[in-house]
């Protein structure tokens, strides 16, 4: 009996779900203005709506309120989130309304985005049609209504904001037509800039790029793809280009359409080969952004792109090895991904990063994440980082440094290759360096709460090497 009453009220729930989208609709069609009605007529018909609107509102809370009572524990997280009416929502703001007001074309937007539009254009963005006039007006009611509905909803409505607003879909289109049919170079290579520009200024000119403008990564990229080998001919729109992918890739709902696009990994791949310093360093650093999905790890990692940005780690100016060493870093908390870049030469890369004493939190952190690798912990012994590396805790004051360098002498302790003479001038070398330097027992004592327990998980190896016990 309980299921159906439950049934029965989201039923209801939906019915009046369904009139209030109906009652939104026909009161944003009329905009909240009657210049050409006559008040018996018109106005009458529009506040009708609106007290329609306000008795089904309160009606749809009441209902809401009692499905929530009868059965909380059984609403699942994702039913919980509201879902925003998309009359409630601005088309050029693709968010909920915080400030709406009409225009002369009767439809209503959010305040400073029709205030850019208008500044430049004298349609309506919906209708298209030609404006009388630019002036707009508060438009209370749907604010009342937007306002009435998050209350109902639980919705927390976003403060005003005053970010910068860049170039609306259809300049942005013109944009893709100038880089993709471009009537000359010197023309193409100031719409890139000038896309550039725009993703790296403005958020909405992100959020709408990949989403709502046709083939738009297909078109961003083909020009410059199609060079093939001579893809830096123009090294100037080579870097706007790579650098407009990287703010579009730094949106999370861009990450999976953009790293799943065929052209996106090998342009990036080839552009940390053949290309200026900054589009090396932006090619990496996009790269980081996309791997950071996990989703894309796989499509990175099973491209040349691993081998590339090893060879930035290894001889690229130091911001370029930065972003290429966080993107190593993602894409190798994919275990199938470490046997690859340590056979491009990862480690002993790292190491000469890491003698150079400059950003050695970076580099360390990778190095701990590449020692679960087999083979990896005897290829830093054969190498004789082993002393540097205790150099490097013995003196740091990064809690992250100490918590990577205790981590990697822990698994030191720990691995058994079945080689009794090597794994016993291990356990040799970190008891002589605590011996000497108290280095393990300051980190137990003073190090992050991470180092401190891995330390003092040495210093039991150590206490139990000296009996003879097997740890």
């Amino acid at each position: 009996m309980e299921e159906s009453t439950a049934e029965s009220t989201a039923a209801t729930a939906d019915t009046l779900r369904m009139e209030l989208k109906k009652t939104i609709a026909e009161i944003l069609d009329d905009g909240g203005v009657s210049e050409d009605r006559g008040e018996t007529d018109g106005s009458s018909r529009f506040l009708k709506a609106i007290d329609e609107a306000v008795r089904i509102l309160n009606r749809l809370r009441e209902v809401e309120s009692k499905m929530a009572d009868s059965d909380t524990s059984s609403s699942s997280p994702a039913a919980s989130v509201p879902q925003v009416p998309k009359e409630f929502k601005c088309m050029l703001s693709h968010a909920i309304m915080r400030e709406p007001v009409v225009i002369a074309s009767g439809q209503t937007y959010e305040r400073r985005y029709i205030q850019q539009w208008l500044m430049y254009k004298v349609t309506c963005p919906k209708t298209r049609e030609v404006l009388s006039h630019r002036l707009w007006s508060p438009n209370y009611l749907v604010d009342e209504l937007i306002t009435q509905w998050c209350q109902a909803n639980k919705y927390d409505r976003p403060e005003a904001s005053d970010k910068p607003i860049g170039l609306f879909n259809d300049d942005i289109d013109l944009l893709l037509q100038r880089i993709s049919s471009p009537s000359s170079v010197e023309d193409q290579t100031k719409a890139a800039n000038e896309l550039r520009r725009q993703t790296k200024r403005f958020d909405n000119v992100p959020a709408s790029f990949v989403a709502e403008i046709p083939e738009s990564i297909t078109r961003l990229l083909t020009p410059i793809s199609a060079l093939g080998e001579d893809i830096d001919s123009n090294p100037g729109f080579q870097k706007d280009i790579i650098t407009a992918l990287l703010y579009i890739s730094g949106l999370e709902e861009n990450k999976t359409a953009v790293a799943q696009h065929p052209l996106v990994i090998p342009l990036l791949t080839k552009s940390l080969k053949q290309g200026i310093a900054k589009t090396r360093r932006n090619s990496a650093e996009a790269l980081w952004l996309l791997s950071k999905l996990d989703s894309n790890k796989t499509i990175i990692g099973n491209s040349e792109t691993l081998k590339a940005l090893v060879h930035i780690i290894k001889e690229d100016h130091f911001t370029a090895a930065i972003s290429a060493s966080y993107a190593v870093f993602h894409l190798c908390c994919l275990p199938e991904n470490r046997g690859k870049v340590v056979s491009e030469g990862l480690i002993p890369a790292l190491i000469n990063r890491i003698k150079e004493r400059n950003f050695v939190y970076i580099y360390f952190a990778l190095l701990a994440l590449m020692t679960a690798q087999n083979g990896v912990i005897e290829e830093i012994e054969d190498l004789g980082f082993v002393d540097g590396m205790f150099s490097i805790l013995r003196n740091t004051s990064c809690s992250v440094t100490g918590e990577n360098g205790t981590l990697i002498f822990l698994r030191m302790c720990g691995l058994n290759t079945g080689d009794r003479d090597r794994e016993r001038t291990r356990l040799k070398l970190i008891k002589e360096e605590e011996d000497k330097y108290s280095t393990f027992s300051k980190l137990a004592k003073q190090g992050s709460q991470r180092a401190m327990i891995k330390a003092e998980a040495i210093l039991q190896w150590i206490k139990r090497s000296g009996t003879g016990e097997e740890p």
